[in-house]
């Protein structure tokens, strides 16, 4: 049975370092990412988190490639379910005045609570990204939730 896999390709009038440093760097990722920071050194092998406002980890991994500005790739899990991993891509190409940033979610268990967030969470979070990194504001990943 072939795991679930999620492809989202979104295009930003940015640079890839500045997409780059949006994806790596934590006093961005909280601009849009509802307070939320992905923290690690980057380094392949490394552990990443990614951390809520009260810097309670929420989800971790390692870094399994890291080409800046071009390619990373995060194994991903719950810490209370560090079995459950899968994995993220981010893919970035410049194109003229603008970069095509493709992330790729995959090897997701069926039915999973993880498959279930991401769904809703990447189009929230790559879109709020797209408005940080084009209007300096993100959005509210979080709006109708409650």
């Amino acid at each position: 049975m072939q795991k679930p896999k999620l492809v989202y390709s979104t295009f930003i009038r940015t640079t890839p370092k500045k997409l780059w440093a949006a994806i790596t760097k934590q006093e961005f990722t909280r601009q849009y990412w509802g307070g939320f920071a992905n923290v690690s050194d980057w380094k392949k092998g490394s552990e990443w988190q990614h951390l809520n406002p009260e810097k309670e980890v929420w989800i971790t991994g390692k870094v399994l490639e890291c080409n800046p500005p071009k390619r990373l790739v995060l194994s991903w899990a719950d810490p209370d379910l560090p079995d459950d991993k899968s994995r993220v891509t981010f893919e970035i190409k410049a194109i003229e005045d603008m970069v095509c940033l493709k992330v790729t979610h995959d090897k997701l268990k069926a039915g999973s609570k993880m498959l279930r967030g991401v769904s809703w969470g990447w189009p929230r979070v790559l879109s709020s990204m797209k408005s940080f990194l084009e209007t300096g504001k993100g959005l509210n990943v979080f709006a109708g939730c409650k």
